[in-house]
């Protein structure tokens, strides 16, 4: 990461993502103070949620299928390293849309904030980003273990 001298942004710039996302996150906690719900987030949902996050955050951060939401804010080289485009807040943006663990804080707070508001909707789509990690750890285990095994042959 390149320090502020660097970017073509201010500390307001960074100022504003911090405050969008603190302002999310106590809405979220008021609402869940509030509502009382009879099905918090438990304990037991913390691993499916911690792979949904990730899951949720590579495909944002680093797949084809999303290029549209990144393009605005981001380009990409010839290698196909994807970097922050424009200055201020534009650029401070790409610069979030470029970093998966970033990315993985707003992440867990939109699959949190779905998941109690809406229980069901939630669970769905913490289940299926959680395959989605599961699948991706197993493929690139599955890969290596291919390589490893091609490489033995040889």
């Amino acid at each position: 990461m390149d320090p502020l001298t660097d970017t073509p942004t201010e500390p307001m710039d960074y100022a504003a993502l911090s405050a969008a996302y603190s302002g999310l996150l106590a809405t979220l906690v008021l609402a869940a103070r509030s509502r009382r719900t009879d099905e918090p987030v438990t304990g037991a949902e913390l691993v499916p949620l911690g792979l949904a996050t990730f899951a949720l955050s590579k495909v944002i951060t680093h797949e084809k299928v999303e290029t549209w939401l990144r393009a605005p804010f981001t380009e990409e080289t010839e290698t196909g390293e994807k970097r922050p485009r424009g200055q201020g807040m534009r650029y401070a943006v790409g610069e979030l849309l470029t970093c998966t663990r970033c990315l993985g804080a707003w992440s867990a707070l939109g699959l949190v904030g779905l998941r109690m508001a809406s229980p069901p909707a939630g669970r769905t789509v913490i289940a299926v980003m959680s395959a989605s990690a599961a699948n991706d750890f197993l493929q690139s285990g599955f890969k290596l273990l291919c390589e490893r095994s091609n490489d033995a042959a040889r």
